[in-house]
């Protein structure tokens, strides 16, 4: 049974927020030594390397036959996608407006689950919370651009941005793809195994073809790949799921909406990325109505909860198995997977 999160749960929480709200700092900060494709090829593959290692000769693994060319294949283009769209993004907007538009994976994920799952309609506090972050979009793109004061290689912030969110969406995709394929059964270091191994392919071959291939060695470098490929694509994501096993998913999301927070608030300090008045705003909205799309399913059930017939209230565990009985709104929230994170990997 899923405890509910305490101090431990949160504390780790912010851990990897920390490390999710930096990683767009690092492709950026060392853009200039190497192109983001490459960088996202070169984790992607040691990460992808490591997932296997571990999952075959430590955690030991039984992976699920015949979904790697069938829904593997599918999640592994999303994600090759969402990762070709942020390194080309990097290069126009800022790491703080990337931050924000790839958070807005749980949006497209709610709808999308939405359009084929019964089971996952949303209410009409979530459908509030759709429509509030999507006016935060809306306000952040039809801002003035501020793509002089960003770089004057820059030429349009507002094609950066769109890249943004388009990766948001195929994040959200993966989720849906994940949710609702035979890959939802299947160990988790799988499904980010075919995540990782396709965005290795996709991103190398893209480079190759571009000519993308150039490298200057710099400390800087060494750190940023080191940090991207071990703490942010292989540990944070094993840690992740180990708190998707052990805590409720719901509590857990709730949590890491810190992630563009800390994505915006690293941009602006580390890289003197400015932050307009406009975007600020927008920003407030989307975290907003990921809020509500987050939490609006608990207020919908607890509103339902307070007009119910007593007759109609969950049974109590009674008798020996007591302390494993779950009711059925029990079961729904501990058999979620977050919409936030579909691999762990962003």
């Amino acid at each position: 049974m899923r405890k509910q999160v305490d101090a431990t749960a949160t504390a780790i929480m912010m851990l990897l927020c920390l490390t999710w709200g930096l990683q767009q700092t690092a492709i950026k900060s060392i853009a200039g030594e190497m192109a983001p494709l490459l960088q996202i090829a070169i984790r992607s593959g040691g990460s992808a390397a490591l997932v296997w290692l571990i999952s075959r000769f430590f955690f030991r693994d039984h992976w699920l036959p015949g979904v790697a060319w069938r829904s593997g294949l599918v999640v592994a283009v999303l994600f090759s996608g969402e990762f070709l769209l942020v390194a080309e993004g990097l290069r126009l907007t800022t790491a703080s407006h990337m931050a924000m538009f790839l958070y807005t994976a749980p949006l497209f994920a709610a709808v999308g689950l939405h359009l084929v799952r019964p089971e996952e309609r949303l209410n009409l506090w979530q459908w509030l919370g759709v429509l509030v972050a999507f006016g935060g979009v809306v306000l952040t793109f039809s801002a003035p651009q501020e793509s002089t004061i960003v770089s004057p290689t820059s030429p349009n912030l507002l094609l950066g941005d769109f890249m943004g969110l388009c990766a948001g969406a195929a994040w959200g995709l993966t989720t849906v793809v994940l949710r609702t394929s035979r890959l939802n059964d299947a160990p988790p270091a799988q499904t980010l195994y075919y995540q990782l191994a396709g965005a290795f392919l996709a991103s190398i071959l893209v480079a190759l073809v571009s000519g993308k291939m150039g490298v200057t060695v710099t400390p800087l470098l060494v750190v940023s790949l080191t940090f991207q490929t071990i703490v942010v694509a292989f540990i944070s994501y094993l840690v992740w799921f180990w708190l998707l096993r052990h805590y409720l998913a719901s509590r857990l999301g709730v949590l890491s909406l810190m992630t563009p927070l800390f994505g915006i608030a690293f941009g602006a300090i580390l890289l003197g990325e400015p932050l307009t008045w406009a975007f600020l705003a927008g920003g407030t909205f989307v975290l907003g109505g990921l809020f509500l799309v987050s939490r609006g399913k608990q207020w919908g059930a607890a509103s339902l909860g307070a007009i119910a017939p007593a007759e109609t209230v969950c049974p109590q565990p009674i008798g020996e198995n007591a302390t494993t009985y779950l009711s059925p709104c029990e079961q729904q929230v501990a058999g979620e997977t977050i919409l936030v994170a579909s691999s762990e990997e962003t």
